[in-house]
């Protein structure tokens, strides 16, 4: 791999771009999986509810929401407690 190449993947701000993107990943596939155990229990999702979710940026957050998920009623309980 040519000098100036390497160096633009070892720079701090590429370093920097790379973790976010991972840390983004990670907060969007946890609040997907919230969703999809409410979907995978046939439990209607309203709109609001969804955006909720996929609005959440927090991971501990959404893991405080995912577990619930597996035991409600309906998705709007997720959020009571």
């Amino acid at each position: 791999m040519p000098r100036e190449i390497r160096y633009f993947f070892d720079h701090p701000v590429a370093l920097q771009v790379r973790e976010e993107g991972r840390v983004e990943g990670r907060i969007e596939g946890r609040a997907l999986m919230v969703l999809r155990i409410l979907e995978w229990r046939e439990i209607p999702v309203c709109f609001a509810l969804r955006e909720r979710v996929l609005d959440c940026y927090d991971l501990d957050q959404l893991e405080v929401w995912a577990r619930p998920a597996l035991t409600v009623e309906r998705a709007e309980d997720m959020f009571s407690g």
